[in-house]
């Protein structure tokens, strides 16, 4: 990224806002030094994991909770793209014009931006859970009908 100057905001402190697990702030400081102009980055999971010297389940974690917080959305395997507003650019006209492009909820100015993230991980963690006793009701019944 040497050749990249310009980016559309200084968003470290609404970043900051989010209280984002530990990994995932390193994350996103190692991809966002190692993206292309615009944002888009290739490098797998198990990488990241070795550049942090982090577990992969870790690394796995840190994206879900950037993904939740809108900050890099995976694009497919090993291909991410960080939010346009926390991208570099090779021009301030190109930060510019990646801002405007972008969805206003997706951007890190959003009024509501913080507590959509928290909604976000709320829901998951919800989703989890519900997962969690649907498993656990499987076995119950799998463990009566072997009883009776």
């Amino acid at each position: 990224m040497s050749g990249l100057h310009f980016a559309a905001v200084n968003a470290e402190g609404r970043v900051a806002d989010l209280d984002l697990l530990p990994a995932a702030h390193r994350v996103l400081l190692k991809m966002r030094a190692h993206s292309e102009p615009g944002g888009r980055i290739e490098v797998d999971q198990a990488t990241l994991a070795q550049m942090l010297n982090l577990s992969r389940p870790a690394v796995n974690a840190a994206l879900r909770d950037l993904d939740l917080a809108l900050l890099v959305k995976k694009k497919r395997a090993g291909v991410y793209q960080l939010n346009a507003m926390l991208a570099a650019y090779r021009s301030p006209e190109d930060a510019i014009a990646a801002v405007q492009a972008m969805p206003t909820e997706e951007r890190l100015t959003a009024p509501d931006f913080v507590e959509r993230y928290r909604r976000a991980v709320a829901a998951y963690q919800d989703q989890l859970a519900e997962k969690r006793r649907l498993r656990e009701d499987a076995k119950r019944r799998q463990n009566l009908k072997a009883v009776s």
